[in-house]
């Protein structure tokens, strides 16, 4: 019993450790912005319409190490025309270690996605409102269900 109060990470009494997650960096790996019709596009006065799309990248960096890397575009037509073009690729290093294959698999395409997307909602935020357009709010994305959506076209798939 003193074991475990001085070792929080201890999972039962012979000291065997449970998975473990670090963040280890979270970093920009790449950011553009595009505003193809400045200045003209500033006086258009038609309904934008946004348009998101997502993708993920997973590296293995070393053993019980991975990259993760988000990318998300935004793109805003007013009309036919683009006004902007937004694109980050927000990236996460990550330790996971004693994971088994399934739960790593879902960490990493649920958890991980999670903790980086806050940073590449605000980076996307900024250079929008940098480019001289009005503030955008990103929505939250729900990663679990677009995991359980990829889980269940891999099964389909088999």
């Amino acid at each position: 019993m003193a074991d475990e109060a001085t070792n929080p990470t201890a999972a039962n009494g012979n000291g065997q450790t449970g998975p473990q997650l670090t963040v280890q960096k979270i970093y920009i790996r790449d950011a553009s912005f595009e505003a193809p019709g400045a200045p003209h596009i500033f006086q258009d006065q038609s309904q934008p319409k946004i348009e998101l799309n997502l993708g993920q990248k997973v590296q293995q960096l070393a053993q019980d190490v991975y990259e993760v890397v988000l990318t998300l575009t935004v793109t805003c037509k007013a009309g036919d025309k683009t006004a902007y073009l937004v694109e980050v690729q927000q990236a996460g290093i990550f330790g996971l270690a004693g994971f088994d294959p399934q739960q790593l698999d879902m960490v990493i395409g649920t958890y991980c996605p999670h903790v980086i997307f806050p940073y590449a909602r605000q980076a996307i935020s900024s250079m929008i409102e940098q480019g001289g357009f009005p503030p955008f709010l990103l929505q939250p994305i729900n990663f679990e269900q677009i995991y359980a959506d990829q889980l269940k076209r891999r099964q389909q798939a088999a």
